[in-house]
């Protein structure tokens, strides 16, 4: 009896210090559709008035939060975050992952790596449309690297073994 009260408290104590002994089952983030957000977080978020009912409401929740704080910007930052928006809308939702991927390892970058990355935007900002036109259609005509495909190791031929075969006798010259 006290073995069995034993192993039942055991049991108990481990399921608790467990990761699942603490999982919560959240209900998804329930965010407004289109038709719920007031004008003004409409005319904010219009570049993305197509996407909004399709996007998770943690998607939804970020927009809303850059939406509270777009009055507080100056004119050249509004302007510039509808920019970004309209870009952002016009993207797949593949380039939309590697967006977010790439963002997130430059995040993890030496400092002087993020510098230089920022040091040859700021180079690129400042060419000419007809040199980015030029650069993006032969970054256009790339192919994507792709990881090698692994290559089958190379197996040696057994030496031929025959069977019951013995072993040579020397000779030896009478005496």
């Amino acid at each position: 009896m006290a073995r069995a009260r034993f192993g039942l408290i055991l049991a108990v104590a481990l399921w608790l210090a467990s990761p699942l002994g603490h999982a919560v089952i959240l209900p998804p983030l329930a965010q407004p559709s289109w038709t719920e957000l007031n004008a003004e977080e409409r005319r904010i978020l219009a570049p993305l008035a197509t996407q909004w009912d399709k996007m998770t409401g943690f998607h939804r929740k970020k927009w809303l939060g850059i939406a509270q704080r777009y009055p507080t910007l100056s004119a050249e930052e509004q302007a510039r975050l509808q920019r970004r928006m309209t870009d952002w809308a016009k993207l797949t939702p593949d380039e939309r992952k590697r967006a977010r991927d790439k963002y997130k390892s430059l995040q993890k970058d030496a400092p002087e790596k993020k510098e230089a990355v920022k040091q040859k935007w700021e180079e690129y900002k400042e060419l000419p449309e007809s040199e980015k036109s030029r650069l993006k259609a032969e970054a256009n005509r790339k192919p994507t690297p792709r990881p090698a495909p692994s290559k089958p190791a190379v197996v040696a031929p057994k030496p031929q073994i025959l069977p019951n075969t013995p072993p040579p006798v020397e000779q030896t010259a009478p005496r």
